[in-house]
């Protein structure tokens, strides 16, 4: 989830709309990674070294990594590793943005090291993933909201952050969480849970969003919103919420009984005092997490 909350970073420091963003995520599963972006992003070469051999090369029918060793820039061994390495996909999202010309490598060099040190990621380390980490990312991403979340929340919406990139796509940036005791729902599908973490868990969006988001989810083609669109929004929700029962069952014994969902379209609820909403967006809209802890 690196390329999600880096996208998230990005719009709180106001380095990009969420235009702009949406525009660069859009673009994430036809691109592909330089040499340059991932030698900036390790702090082999600078900003001012990139923009050096990409403009050499426009004089030279040479490969970056060729000019840049010849420039002493990288090491023979430093190069191999570039060439060899696995790289996160927020590195493609930040060359995606300087390819629109929203960012600079100089204004990106200083947002990805910004990111990293905020988030305690290695840049050696790889590509993948790992739990622990993308668990920090969400406790520090409500953290710098101005909301501290419970151990047991941070684990749910890591669940469900994951849950998106698994089963609709991970071209999306979560906003920043909206603290509301009042929501007004376009197409929204609810769940009440209880036992280990009591609260109402939904998700929401227009009928446009809708359809894709299930199109997605079910892998075949939804072209009106109907009854099975609302059931692949309700199966989504009851799976995440399921797999996040099982899940307390296997680590803590402890497990999150669930209701059926409900469906509710255009009609506003009421929330806990403690309740918050995250806007998610995906290049086809916006999905609403809704959260309302119990009291």
């Amino acid at each position: 989830m690196y390329a999600q909350f880096f996208g998230s970073y990005l719009l709180s420091r106001n380095a990009v709309t969420p235009v702009e963003l949406k525009e660069a995520i859009s673009h994430l599963s036809d691109s592909h990674l330089r040499l340059g972006t991932i030698a900036m992003s390790k702090g082999y070469m600078t900003a001012k070294e990139v923009d050096e051999v990409c403009f050499l090369q426009t004089r030279e029918d040479k490969h970056f990594g060729e000019i840049a060793v010849e420039r002493n820039y990288l090491f023979d061994d430093q190069l191999n590793e570039l060439l060899k390495s696995q790289n996160p996909d927020y590195l493609l999202l930040g060359q995606n943005l300087v390819d629109m010309g929203v960012l600079t490598n100089e204004r990106l060099e200083t947002l990805l090291a910004g990111y990293q040190k905020e988030n305690q990621i290695d840049p050696a380390a790889g590509g993948d993933d790992i739990p622990e980490q993308t668990t920090e990312l969400v406790r520090n991403f409500f953290f710098t909201s101005g909301r501290t979340l419970s151990d047991l929340m941070v684990t749910y919406m890591n669940l469900i952050f994951n849950n998106l990139v698994r089963f609709i796509g991970g071209d999306f940036t979560p906003l920043s969480p909206a603290f509301v005791s009042e929501y007004d729902t376009n197409c929204a599908v609810i769940q009440r849970l209880t036992g280990v973490l009591p609260l109402h868990s939904g998700i929401d969006m227009d009928k446009e969003a809708a359809i894709e988001f299930a199109s997605r989810y079910a892998q075949m083609e939804f072209n009106e919103f109907d009854e099975y669109v609302q059931a692949s929004l309700e199966d989504f929700l009851n799976l995440h919420n399921g797999l996040f029962s099982v899940n307390m069952s296997n680590t803590s014994s402890k497990e999150a009984e669930l209701a059926p969902p409900e469906f509710t379209e255009n009609r506003s609820v009421e929330l806990s005092s403690n309740a918050f909403v995250v806007p998610v967006i995906y290049p086809f809209g916006t999905v609403y997490l809704i959260l309302s802890p119990d009291n």
